[in-house]
């Protein structure tokens, strides 16, 4: 499908500068741009590929101002906000390929399931007793929902997932290919032979509205209750969210992270990639944890930026840092003087 500057600029409340009626059918990143693109300046950074890239609409800010000529083929379209601004088209442009409701003939729905209106479902999608799917939901191939599932109107679940039984899925949620949501926690009790005797998972998970999960994500069911995320919580690929954890809303955890059971995070809180967080502690609220850092403990001061294993304010682990480089220079130092004293 093709869209014009003078529709693009429509959608985006903006400004055209150049041809309002030159067409683009694709997106492209700006020093990569090819005719009929659209393609967007948000970081001055990338500022130089403007001024040679092939891109037939570029999106900038209404304070842009050209320091060379620009291509004579490149239309601007001004916004308040380039970056959002290309993020929603992103979103209109992602909503044109998703798939148009059906309902595939190899699927397997139990009868007493209920699927809501203008679902898709996908080849060998199974789809449990009892599970309630809503409306505008699209289900993508081999995917798993189990008995009593529910899952919220105009969610988006991709291939592969599975969705163990009794998890409740809010709306507008999207779960990434290969996400498994309820599997068991890690839950094992010694016995008197030292051996390790499985605890039954009888709780489940509820991811409520507007969250994301990434692929080959793991969301542990809870031991009893429920493991929670609330709303708006992003999580990225490869994160593991262990039993009768609680997420609070839109904090977001980038890949490779992990949580132990129990554990309580705050809202708005960030985590960098491979954090490693222990198990019945509390995170408070806006806490910013760099990447490859540990949490050993509880975080009680809102609005803490952590860094290190285990992590400390993050001014204070880079003072040591600069200590730590030194470490040689001081040992060699002081070696010397051992040599001196003698």
């Amino acid at each position: 499908m093709e869209f014009s500057a003078e529709q693009i600029a429509g959608i985006l409340e903006g400004e055209v500068q150049g041809d309002e009626n030159v067409k683009v059918s694709g997106l492209s990143k700006i020093e990569e741009g090819q005719p009929g693109t659209l393609t967007f300046l948000s970081n001055m950074k990338y500022e130089p590929h403007i001024y040679n890239t092939n891109a037939s609409i570029a999106i900038v800010a209404k304070t842009f101002e050209p320091t060379k000529s620009l291509p004579s083929t490149l239309t601007l379209v001004k916004v308040e906000d380039p970056y959002s601004c290309f993020a929603k088209l992103l979103e209109v442009y992602d909503q044109m390929h998703q798939k148009q409701p059906k309902i595939e003939k190899n699927a397997t729905i139990a009868e007493s399931a209920s699927i809501g209106e203008e679902v898709y479902i996908g080849a060998n999608v199974y789809i449990g007793e009892n599970a309630v799917i809503g409306n505008k939901t699209k289900i993508y191939p081999n995917t798993f929902i189990g008995d009593n599932v529910q899952v919220g109107d105009e969610t988006v679940i991709h291939p592969n997932a599975s969705i163990y039984h009794d998890c409740v899925i809010g709306k507008s949620c999207l779960i990434h290919a290969g996400a498994v949501i309820g599997s068991d926690g890690f839950g094992f009790a010694p016995n008197e032979k030292g051996e390790f005797q499985k605890v039954p998972q009888i709780g489940n998970v509820i991811l409520e509205d507007f969250v994301d999960i990434g692929a080959n994500a793991t969301i542990d069911r809870a031991t009893l209750g429920s493991t929670i995320l609330r709303r708006g919580v992003k999580i990225d690929n490869l994160v593991q969210i262990a039993h009768n954890v609680d997420v609070g809303k839109n904090s977001a955890m980038a890949a490779q992270a992990g949580v132990a059971g129990s554990t309580k995070i705050g809202e708005n809180v960030l985590v960098g990639g491979q954090v490693g967080i222990s198990g019945h502690i509390k995170i408070a609220n806006g806490t910013q944890i760099v990447a490859q850092s540990g949490i050993p403990g509880s975080v009680k001061k809102p609005n803490t930026r952590l860094m290190g294993s285990p992590a400390i304010p993050m001014n204070d682990y880079k003072k040591s840092f600069i200590g730590f480089r030194r470490l040689p220079l001081i040992l060699q130092r002081l070696q010397d003087i051992e040599e001196k004293l003698k």
